[in-house]
């Protein structure tokens, strides 16, 4: 398997109280996004590319309140009591999700160390751009696992949305994972991401108009 980090996830109440938590913490405004249809959810977005973490960006993501509910659950828990409890008091880092090829092979990898990732369905959204597509593994529970720390699976099409996103002054400085199982940590061989067998299941360092910023999942 080989994979490499896309995407970190920030659930947020409204995407209005995202932008100002970017804001006020990462010190810039993130870009626009757009609806995921037929998920019931929409977006902001920010490239934070570095050196380590090329492409990389962060996802902003709340539940869209002019979108038919979807007939699934919400992407990431939104919908939980738990987390919209959290969201009320603060945007959170949820998850990351990570970039591959070859996405059925790699659920199947998966799927060999007893671990059911998901199955990939087509996605798509359009931007200013046209239209971004891709495949993602999603649970029919939409559970996370490990805490959120067993990252999402995603395949691109032709376009991946880091080449869309004006430049940005925040960089992905470090990512570590808590509460993996090594036998998974290690089929996924992230690079540059370090597993820990404890602590919050996601912990990024951002270098930002607000110097070194710590964003963990526990938060």
């Amino acid at each position: 398997m080989s994979a490499a980090v896309d995407h970190l996830v920030v659930a947020a109440a409204s995407l209005d109280q995202g932008a100002e938590w970017c804001e006020r913490v990462l010190g810039v405004t993130p870009a626009p996004g757009g609806q995921h249809v037929g998920m019931g959810t929409h977006n902001r977005l920010l490239a934070i590319g570095s050196d380590a973490f090329p492409k990389a960006y962060l996802e902003i993501i709340a539940i869209d309140p002019a979108a038919p509910k979807p007939k699934r659950p919400y992407w990431f828990g939104l919908d939980q009591p738990a987390l919209q409890a959290r969201l009320r008091q603060a945007p959170t880092l949820v998850h990351m999700v990570a970039r591959c090829s070859g996405l059925d092979a790699q659920l199947a990898a998966l799927a060999a160390l007893g671990v059911d990732a998901g199955r990939a369905l087509a996605a798509e959204r359009a931007n200013a751009h046209g239209v971004l597509r891709w495949r993602i593994a999603v649970r029919e529970d939409s559970q996370l696992l490990c805490g959120g720390a067993l990252p999402t699976l995603i395949e691109w099409g032709e376009q991946h949305p880091s080449a869309m996103l004006p430049a940005s002054p925040v960089g992905l400085a470090a990512l570590s994972l808590g509460g993996l199982p090594a036998a998974v940590g290690s089929a996924l061989a992230l690079p540059g991401v370090p597993l820990r067998d404890s602590g919050a299941a996601l912990v990024a360092e951002l270098d930002t108009p607000r110097g070194r910023v710590r964003l963990s999942s526990d938060d």
